[in-house]
């Protein structure tokens, strides 16, 4: 990989769920490498305002915008806000996710439908607005080869099963076979769509996972690198898929998991 801190010069990025965690690390890594923001967020304001601070303090350019990416008239308003800003989009990295853990038998319907609104229906919704600006506005050969990039956050559970996790878990194999199919669909508009799967990454989300000694040592039984991922993990691979160095790559999932794709249960033969 080349050096980034111009892979992405002049181009304007959408980050979804950018105010903590891997969207933060992404937006961070994106803008790093010249690309302006808008950080999404959902409720914590001042979170996200502290990531627009670090971009813009670093000389670069962003600016916060509070949706609910399930809603459709909240993202359209986000799109909207953005044109009016950057006058158009050239990355997206749906990232926006939540976790509502249960046992199966015990999961609500209010539980399960929220994490597929917002990790499966807010990847549509966002991703729809996105293709059909990279389709109007087509190829700017200046700015990338593509008409445009987006990238759907995933995870290493839209390929390992998830007891206790079943809404998360369903959500992710769906963002999976939903980013291949319009990966197909738009392929020939010179947009690129693929997919980043992390495995465990030092985010809030998963605290509970890694803030003890005990917990993180069990944790890292799963993961044959022996490491916890960072977010700047995810944010330089999700630099380099936004860019022209990996323009012949569509439709795709690359997973960052220290190798727990590679089912370590079996590496003493099980």
């Amino acid at each position: 990989m080349s050096n980034n801190t111009q892979l992405l010069k002049g181009q304007a990025a959408l980050v979804t769920g950018a105010d903590s965690g891997i969207g933060k690390g992404v937006a961070l890594a994106l803008a790093a490498a010249g690309a302006r923001l808008l950080i999404n967020y959902a409720r914590n304001h001042d979170a996200a305002e502290d990531v627009v601070q670090q971009i813009n303090t670093a000389g670069g350019e962003a600016f916060a915008f509070q949706a609910d990416v399930s809603h459709e008239e909240e993202v359209k308003q986000m799109f909207a806000t953005m044109y009016a800003r950057y006058q158009t989009i050239d990355i997206l990295v749906n990232n926006a996710g939540l976790q509502k853990d249960s046992k199966f038998i015990d999961m609500s319907l209010d539980d399960w439908n929220k994490v597929i609104s917002v990790n499966l229906t807010g990847q549509f919704l966002c991703a729809r607005e996105a293709a059909r600006e990279f389709i109007r506005r087509g190829v700017v050969e200046e700015r990338s080869k593509a008409a445009g990039k987006i990238i759907c956050m995933s995870s290493v559970h839209e390929v390992i099963p998830w007891a206790g996790h079943v809404n998360y878990a369903a959500s992710k194999g769906g963002i999976m076979m939903f980013m291949k199919s319009i990966a197909q669909e738009l392929a020939p508009h010179k947009i690129r769509v693929n997919g980043i799967g992390p495995g465990a990454i030092q985010t809030p989300i998963n605290k509970a996972a890694w803030e003890t000694h005990e917990a993180l040592d069990k944790l890292l039984t799963l993961i044959p690198y022996n490491r916890i991922g960072q977010p700047d993990d995810i944010g330089k691979l999700a630099v380099w898929l936004a860019s022209d160095e990996s323009d012949y790559i569509t439709g795709t999932t690359i997973f960052s998991d220290g190798g727990m794709t590679l089912y370590p249960g079996f590496a003493d033969n099980g």
